[in-house]
């Protein structure tokens, strides 16, 4: 007997993070590929993980979740952006946003539909589309001409043309992802893009699945404008975000997804046969993190944007291009600065002969080649890491590996 795997999956393989972390073991490297962090989160939140595990929460919650996380969700929400929804009916628990995105595409997409994906993505994403029987469309995200300069702040960084996003839709398209804060690039989307792109969903009568895991994350005075709080984009948005990034505990993998009930009630169909519910004492945790926490949120937006300005400065001292990085946990640099057109090939030296780990861009594109002079570094380490990681950096030459 012959067996094979689905078509639409044959293309994916083992993620990049897999393969450049197993790499950073192996060669001992300091891990700047992967993002997540190397401390914890607030103490308070630590605690009460603790006291609800102590205290019997171990079992199934209820398939949406725990009703005082629900309602601290929404609370926050309605705190942070001035955003109303009914914790009964507008919200669901996932394992972290990767379950969340993955069941609000299986539940929304039909074979045949499209998808539109602002390119660079993260890499979840297409095999989401596929296992939904979908099919995607690319609008590109590229540096801009103030971008590209060492050390520079100016400008979005990153940025679509208005044209390309117009031209990714079609009469299948069914709906559009977005990412901001944006993976891998650092991008926080301006006011004027987000109300393009909620046009265009008006316009075209499509859904929106929003990504917002970084959306307490931003730089420099940049706020995160959530796309469901322009006109039009409320009844037919499904927010996601997760605790994750915002406290500093990627392992619990809490996620959430809002919406009007009936996308909500979708995305609560699919996922109650992915892993039906999770975690409990981790969200009696987050929600004590979201009503008692966001102070040590702020500050530790105020640590990352020390800590991306450490490794830029660092960068840059030592003649790297590097282009402007608003939210997140990544910045992007230019591999021709070492002389690499490749940042696959780059990767691998860094890693072998530089003693750093970091993420060529190029797999995050569907066609390699538009991203292959970026590599992706993540600054969510300890300060201590990211200078020893600077000085590693600083001393790489590509002699040492070509």
């Amino acid at each position: 007997m012959t067996f094979g795997v689905r078509t639409a999956l044959r293309g994916i393989g083992t993620t990049i993070f897999s393969e450049m972390t197993a790499l950073a073991q192996r060669t001992g490297a300091v891990n700047l590929g992967q993002g997540f962090p190397d401390t914890d989160g607030p103490a308070g939140m630590l605690a009460a993980a603790q006291q609800a595990i102590a205290g019997g929460l171990n079992q199934y919650p209820p398939v949406d979740g725990l009703p005082v996380l629900k309602e601290a969700i929404v609370q926050a929400r309605q705190n942070r952006y001035g955003m109303a929804y009914d914790p009964a009916t507008e919200v669901v628990m996932t394992a972290g946003a990767t379950e969340a995105i993955a069941a609000a595409l299986l539940a929304l997409c039909e074979p045949g539909d499209e998808v539109v994906l602002f390119e660079p993505y993260y890499d979840s994403y297409l095999a989401n589309v596929a296992m939904a029987g979908a099919t995607h469309r690319a609008v590109p995200l590229r540096p801009t001409d103030d971008a590209a300069v060492a050390g520079s702040r100016a400008g979005a960084g990153f940025a679509f043309d208005p044209d390309d996003l117009r031209r990714a839709v079609s009469p299948r398209t069914r709906l559009i992802v977005l990412n901001s804060p944006h993976n891998p690039t650092g991008k926080v989307f301006t006011r004027a893009e987000l109300e393009l792109i909620a046009q265009v969903c008006v316009e075209r009568d499509l859904i929106a699945v929003t990504d917002e895991v970084y959306e307490y994350l931003t730089y420099d005075g940049l706020e995160h404008v959530p796309l469901a709080s322009l006109p039009g984009m409320r009844e037919r948005t499904v927010t996601i975000s997760s605790a994750g990034k915002t406290f500093s505990c990627t392992g619990w993998k809490i996620g959430w997804a809002l919406g009007p009930a009936e996308l909500v009630g979708a995305v609560r169909k699919a996922k109650q046969f992915m892993t039906f519910a999770s975690g409990t004492p981790f969200q009696a945790a987050v929600a004590h993190a979201l009503t008692h926490e966001l102070d040590w949120v702020a500050e530790l937006a105020k640590s990352l944007q020390e800590r991306r300005d450490l490794l830029q400065a660092g960068l840059t001292a030592a003649g790297v291009r590097t282009y402007p990085a608003h939210g997140t946990y990544f910045l992007q640099a230019d591999a021709a600065s070492w002389g690499y057109a490749d940042g696959g090939e780059l990767c691998r030296d860094l890693a072998e002969h530089g003693g750093v780990v970091a993420i060529p861009t190029q797999v995050f594109y569907d066609d390699p080649a538009n991203g292959r002079g970026l590599v992706r570094f993540a600054f969510c380490k300890r300060p201590e890491v990211l200078a020893d990681a600077v000085s590693r950096l600083s001393t790489f030459r590509p002699s040492e590996g070509k």
